[in-house]
């Protein structure tokens, strides 16, 4: 009998810095529907896709907080805004999708 051997999974995680959680002003004044979609946009980088994050609408829609397009929106130009992401291009209904890049400005982890 041979034996398998069990494959090392990695799991995935969100770092979110305790500097900038717990002693950032910048973090604190955000809206929770913009603290929620950086996190799920810093989900979906890898390392390498920074500039090409795709953040589906319907991604946000079921989490509590951020259910309508009108508040996902405001989220996203909130953290426009105040330079914790960049859109590095524009989507639309019909059109491309929209691409965004983290800027670092604020989290130690990207730059």
């Amino acid at each position: 009998m041979t034996k398998r051997r069990k494959l090392h999974t990695h799991r995935s995680f969100v770092m979110l810095g305790r500097g900038m959680l717990l002693k950032s002003p910048e973090w604190k004044s955000l809206s929770p529907a913009a603290k929620l979609a950086y996190i799920y946009l810093k989900a979906k980088y890898n390392g390498s896709n920074n500039g090409g994050i795709r953040l589906y609408y319907s991604e946000l829609k079921g989490v509590k907080g951020v259910s309508s397009s009108t508040t996902i929106s405001n989220a996203l130009r909130e953290l426009e805004k105040k330079e914790w992401i960049r859109r590095t291009m524009l989507g639309g209904l019909y059109r491309h999708f929209n691409e965004f890049e983290l800027t670092g400005k604020y989290d130690d982890h990207l730059r």
